[in-house]
């Protein structure tokens, strides 16, 4: 995708040393857009762990680059890395999975081959997921496309973060959104503002803005008010895991859209990759494992002075604590469907297997 005329993936080699890793340091956006070099897996897993990069397939693909720094640096500490990698962010399975593909890739090799393998094997990983986003946005692109041949307008509310900044490129619910703009579609998007790190107020909007997509940033809260009024066609989310029965983890807040959709006959769809999904979990309100984060991101909010500063002020009462859940979970039941980059299905285990039945 591309700032200010510019193509760019989320995560690349060096162009300098051609080993190190460059990232967008998601916290400093969208007030600065800074790239930020890792040169050591320790500050790979601290990009992941403090968010400075985040959104599920773009953490399996810096974890594999981390992997691949370690191997450069010390290839006896494999089952070390891989362990402390693991370990970062309990919930995107996308971690786990490019995690599981370097071990299978790696462990049998002699140490002397391990770096040259791990950096292939991660660029393979990053590859794969710019191309699977690109046929995600293909296979959603027509729900859009039907809406717009109706009602000659899409309004689309969209949570959290799943656009390039949450993948390699193109990203997973914003990649038909993005196809539909270049097609010429008049696509509008609801951004809800994402509370409480402010994933689309602060990182959705900036990419819908600098690919010139018309966008509306809201409180999280308005979503239901909107849809009852008729100003929302469709809800586009991206997911963290999917289970083998169609349940969804996503960012919080997710599954009260849903619900809401389900209230006001709103399409409710999630774009997902196939390494979000985990066929060992049936159950994914009792099974996923959620995150909790520091009470400081809620009861804290940093933002762009007048003058210019970034700065970090408290706005909950003093001596209040704050709980924070970073996820939650959609029951298969208030999925309209998922789209992947096989085709779209319906959220169920017989749909899933029909797309994916080497995953049986």
């Amino acid at each position: 995708m591309k700032i200010n005329g510019v193509s760019y993936r989320s995560v690349w080699l060096d162009r300098e040393d051609g080993w190190s890793v460059r990232i967008f340091d998601q916290t400093r956006l969208p007030w600065e857009v800074a790239p930020l070099r890792l040169s050591t897996w320790r500050e790979a897993a601290h990009a992941i762990r403090t968010m400075q990069v985040r959104g599920a397939p773009l953490i399996g693909a810096v974890a594999a680059y981390g992997v691949a720094l370690a191997m450069r640096e010390d290839p006896s500490q494999l089952d070390e890395v891989l362990r402390e990698m693991a370990e970062t962010r309990p919930t995107a399975i996308n971690l786990r999975w490019a995690l599981e593909r370097q071990k299978s890739r790696l462990h049998n090799l002699p140490p002397a081959e391990r770096a040259e393998a791990a950096y292939a094997e991660a660029a393979e990983i990053a590859d794969d997921d710019a191309e699977t986003c690109r046929r995600i946005g293909e296979n959603g692109l027509p729900l859009l496309e039907e809406i717009a041949a109706r009602k000659g307008k899409v309004n689309v509310l969209t949570h959290c973060n799943a656009g390039w900044l949450a993948t390699v490129d193109w990203g997973t619910a914003l990649a038909p959104i993005y196809m539909a703009h270049d097609k010429g579609l008049d696509v509008h998007v609801w951004v809800d503002e994402t509370r409480p790190r402010n994933q689309g107020a602060a990182l959705t909007a900036f990419e819908l803005g600098a690919h010139g997509v018309k966008h509306t940033v809201v409180s999280d809260n308005a979503g239901g008010h909107l849809m009852q009024h008729g100003e929302v066609d469709i809800v586009l989310v991206g997911t963290d895991r999917v289970t083998r029965t169609g349940d969804v983890a996503n960012k919080i807040g997710t599954y009260l859209k849903a619900l809401a959709a389900r209230d006001n006959g709103v399409p409710f769809w999630v774009a997902l990759p196939h390494s979000t999904l985990d066929m060992t979990v049936r159950d994914g309100v009792a099974e996923i494992p959620i995150e909790e984060r520091s009470g400081t991101e809620v009861t804290d909010v940093t933002g762009r002075t007048a003058d210019g500063r970034v700065e970090t002020v408290r706005v909950a009462a003093e001596g209040s604590e704050a709980a924070n859940p970073a996820f939650d979970v959609t029951p298969a039941r208030l999925v309209t469907g998922l789209i992947t980059e096989r085709g779209r299905c319906a959220a169920n285990e017989a749909a899933l297997l029909d797309l994916y039945p080497e995953k049986g």
